[in-house]
């Protein structure tokens, strides 16, 4: 333990190192873009450093145990701890967004969204890594809100400034959707203060004690938490904000937003509304269930209308991050990690997937399905790696997206005992159901724009007058395969993705015993 005791600074410095990245940057001249970049990878790459260092302290036999715990007076007007910790369940979150964070900014290289103006934009995606590392170690719930808001502002600009032409709109729409859901989460955390005694604001605390407080009012508060967390997810009918959000984002934003900031919801129901909350966990529970696979049907009908590549793959998540709610809403230690395991997952292929899509539009400069085509000819490394996201989005065995989506239609079939197994089972068959939906949109997705012959517009064979090639052979040029920088940025997800499909044991063995600490609580 010792150790562990001697090295509860590695998680502040691991969260708050990408802000000295950025106070180093506010003195940078705006002018000297490439000295930009440079300390922008560089802090993106020592947090990963201090992440991997993370990983070779952590003690994997009590992966189930709050480890690197700090905790030291903060706002001790309002009982508030700065206090921090990881277990099996942060742990991959924590080093998902950092990885995530040095890829992008590796793609960012030679891929900054117009307008221009490198320095802004890489300085927003170093505060956006410190809010989204910090909502993972968090242990006190005002703490975790503040990092959790702290997620807004920098999306919310790189949306509205970087966005495309409809992004005023859709980075208000986001704002608008994630405040209002967080103001009734704060009412639910002050609620569940207050009639906890009014002690602490301390995660473990109030996992403790939640459990006495009056059902009728746990569900109550649970509504509050739920609603919070649920737009953040975004589940149905909360979800409208996220097509809007991942059209008009810049690719790093789409990035960043598919593989780290959904799972802030997900996180939030499983580490703080289900454990405080066991009572209303337990009558919440169908309606969640519920509402997940309704996401799951109505995301992948969404997905069939698409016209739009990366609107599609928007619609994707919603289908994917139902099937995490429904693993969650079963309320067993199965359920659950099948859910930590599906948000993991779904990080590395639906990041993977809009940085296609972030390419794809950089070559062909649209995104629209009905015009691309015949990209196995023109670009046959783009084109094979989306197929091979798609087949991995679509659940097949051997690659990530399986040991997400399989599990979690698995545990509806038993839930927590005093659960509806039939409402359970009924949500089962309906979830089968939608994978059969994802296989249909993502392969033909794939065969719309891989198979065939290029479309003239875009060089291929036309037999009308040669004036029109003259025409577009500005487009053309653009037209080109997969470059340095996007597959150093690339190779790392594509590894990641077979690697947790060949050997889930990576993860479950790490996730499984903080599921069961937190499964405890509910009384499973």
């Amino acid at each position: 333990m010792d150790i562990l005791r001697d090295h509860n600074w590695v998680l502040s410095v691991g969260t708050f190192l990408p802000l000295a990245g950025v106070l180093v940057m506010l003195f940078i001249p705006k002018a000297e873009e490439q000295l930009q970049k440079a300390v922008a990878l560089i802090t993106a790459l020592a947090t990963l450093g201090v992440g991997v260092y993370t990983l070779t302290l952590f003690n994997y036999d009590r992966a189930g145990e709050m480890q690197f715990v700090a905790q030291t007076n903060w706002i001790s007007v309002i009982k508030s701890t700065y206090y921090i910790g990881i277990d099996g369940i942060s742990l991959p979150l924590y080093i998902l967004s950092m990885v995530i964070t040095v890829l992008v900014m590796i793609y960012s290289w030679d891929h900054i969204p117009s307008p221009g103006n490198p320095k802004a934009f890489l300085i927003l995606m170093l505060v956006l890594q410190t809010g989204m590392a910090g909502t993972f170690i968090s242990q006190d719930l005002i703490l975790f809100f503040v990092f959790f808001e702290l997620v807004l502002l920098p999306m919310y600009f790189m949306i509205g400034v970087w966005g495309g032409e409809n992004r005023q709109y859709a980075s208000l729409k986001f704002f608008l959707y994630t405040m209002f859901g967080s103001a009734l989460m704060l009412v639910a955390f002050l609620a569940l203060f207050f009639k906890t005694g009014a002690e602490s604001f301390a995660i473990p605390y109030l996992v403790e004690n939640g459990g006495a407080i009056a059902k009728n009012t746990q569900v109550w508060i649970f509504a509050g938490m739920f609603i919070g967390f649920a737009v953040k997810v975004p589940m149905f009918p909360f979800h409208t904000w996220l097509p809007d959000a991942h059209t008009q984002a810049p690719t790093q934003g789409s990035v960043i937003l598919a593989a780290v900031l959904l799972k802030l919801g997900t996180y939030g129901f499983i580490r703080i509304a289900i454990p405080m909350l066991p009572d209303a966990a337990r009558e919440w529970a169908p309606y969640i269930g519920l509402l997940a696979v309704i996401g799951i049907i109505y995301g992948a009908l969404g997905c069939l209308a698409q016209t739009d590549m990366k609107r599609l793959i928007a619609f994707s998540s919603v289908a994917h991050m139902g099937f995490v709610m429904l693993g969650i809403s079963t309320l067993t230690s199965f359920g659950m990690n099948a859910a930590v395991f599906g948000m993991v997952a779904h990080g590395l292929i639906t990041g993977m997937l809009f940085f296609v899509a972030g390419s794809v539009k950089d070559r062909y400069h649209t995104l629209e399905i009905a015009r691309l085509g015949g990209m196995l000819k023109q670009v046959p490394h783009l084109g094979w790696i989306l197929g091979f996201c798609a087949m991995a989005s679509l659940g097949l065995p051997g690659l990530a997206g399986f040991w997400g989506e399989f599990p979690a239609i698995l545990s509806a079939y038993s839930p927590l005992s005093g659960l509806s197994e039939v409402t359970f089972r009924v949500y089962m068959v309906i979830a089968a159901m939608g994978t059969v939906l994802a296989a249909a949109y993502l392969l033909w997705l794939f065969q719309r724009t891989a198979f065939g012959e290029p479309k003239p517009e875009f060089g291929g064979s036309t037999s009308d007058s040669h004036g029109h090639h003259d025409h577009d052979d500005a487009h053309h040029s653009d037209i080109h395969d997969v470059t340095v920088y996007e597959w150093v940025a690339w190779t790392p997800l594509l590894v990641g993705i077979v690697l947790f499909g060949v050997m889930p044991n990576l993860l479950f063995k790490l996730i499984d015993p903080a599921v069961a600490a937190i499964v405890t609580h509910i009384g499973g």
